[in-house]
């Protein structure tokens, strides 16, 4: 069962996090603050070399995913995607020594979605709107 909690809240992670488009410059990037539904949110940033990769840092961690295992990650980087697309990330999601693929969409210039996937299988999309 506590393996079930980790791999869901790994999920909603992984599903809260990354965004940008390959023709866009680093100031169309979605930048800034992105929560859910639920009040989980995130703080993303240009980087990497080229300013194109996406970093996320977990702000805050609401619902299910809020337990003291999972808070310890609030305020650290969680979340690096490299941009594939126009609009799209994919990268890794890690915290706890436990990781997850995830692929973010900007959806538009005020929503993102992140699909998060652990093993290929266990797969949930959030979105997340700026705040």
């Amino acid at each position: 069962m506590h393996m079930i909690k980790k791999t869901f809240a790994i999920g909603a992670l992984c599903a809260a996090a990354i965004v940008p488009s390959l023709a866009q410059d680093a100031s169309t990037l979605p930048s800034g603050t992105y929560v859910d539904k639920y009040g989980t949110s995130f703080e993303f940033t240009p980087c990497g070399e080229d300013k194109t990769d996406l970093c996320g840092v977990l702000t805050n961690l609401e619902g299910k995913s809020a337990t003291p295992e999972n808070l310890a990650f609030v305020g650290k980087q969680v979340m690096r995607a490299e941009r594939v697309a126009p609009n799209a990330w994919k990268g890794s999601l890690s915290a706890g020594g436990i990781s997850a693929e995830a692929t973010v969409t900007q959806v538009s210039s005020d929503t993102i979605e992140i699909q998060g996937c652990r093993g290929g299988i266990l797969c949930q999309t959030l979105e997340y709107s700026r705040a």
